[in-house]
């Protein structure tokens, strides 16, 4: 057992398997860049689904689809092993070896699992409308045991973590994982997306969030519509279009910012 232990530690810290796993923050960073640019759109009138399955479906659209999405279920595949096996065997250097980091990792091994379980579904000839996949998902939780409960507390949580990101936004707690360039226009520049991008980000996590909520409360799952559902909503508020815009920008600047993140996370 502990031989395997070695082994899979040795492994994730190679350097080559590294390079490829950080790959998997660029390949976020520009599904998030094609949904800031798909809301962007729909602020000015025009159609489209601003959600993961929209940018992957955008991206199979392209001339290179096939090689590009094999290329990014591979970076994102490698990513979620990475950050496995940063929770159970921890990081390389002792004073990240905390709880929370740990537990973080964990949580990003599971959003790069997910991401990557998407990718390849485009890939089978399988993808589904996040939308409607994610009505179909609520209405399942609503017919389990405590399904309202459970549903609730799956909304506030994505809520709240909404909410984390706008503060580590506001706070710039984000710069501590990075190695911030020397040159101040260039750490400009990488402060700047970081925090525009978190504070879109946590506003987008935000409406998911509040959207499964109502959607379990008022027993409406049709109503737990996802990313695409929840800008589209901000669209339909007094000045919605111009707030979309906003919310559109910023996610554009998160994906800048993880495609930094891909080359200056410290390890």
């Amino acid at each position: 057992m502990k031989k395997a232990a070695d082994v899979a530690e040795d492994a994730s810290n190679s350097r080559a398997f590294e390079i490829v796993a950080r790959t998997g923050f660029a390949v976020s960073g520009l599904l998030h860049l094609l949904i800031g640019v798909i809301a962007l759109q729909l602020a000015f009138g025009r159609t489209g689904e601003a959600d993961v399955s929209g940018a992957v479906a955008s991206l199979a659209n392209q001339p290179a689809g096939p090689f590009l999405l094999w290329a990014c279920f591979a970076a994102c595949t490698a990513l979620a092993l990475w950050q496995l096996g940063n929770a159970v065997l921890g990081y390389r250097r002792k004073s990240d070896n905390k709880p929370g980091k740990r537990f973080s990792a964990a949580g990003q091994a599971l959003v790069f699992a997910a991401l990557a379980a998407t990718i390849i579904s485009f890939i089978m000839g399988k993808g589904r409308n996040s939308r409607e996949s994610t009505s179909d998902w609520t209405l399942t939780l609503l017919k389990a045991p405590f399904g309202v409960f459970l549903l609730v507390a799956v909304g506030a949580g994505i809520a709240i973590t909404g909410i984390v990101f706008a503060v580590r936004g506001f706070k710039q707690t984000f710069t501590r994982d990075l190695s911030l360039s020397s040159n101040q226009s260039v750490r400009k520049f990488q402060t700047g997306v970081g925090v525009v991008g978190y504070i879109a980000k946590g506003i987008a996590l935000f409406l998911v969030g509040l959207l499964v909520v109502i959607a379990a409360l008022r027993a409406q799952p049709e109503q737990s519509t996802g990313l695409d559902g929840g800008l589209k909503a901000l669209k339909e508020q007094p000045y919605g279009p111009y707030l979309l815009a906003a919310v559109a920008v910023g996610l554009i600047a998160y994906g800048l910012f993880m495609m930094v993140k891909a080359r200056t996370l410290r390890t």
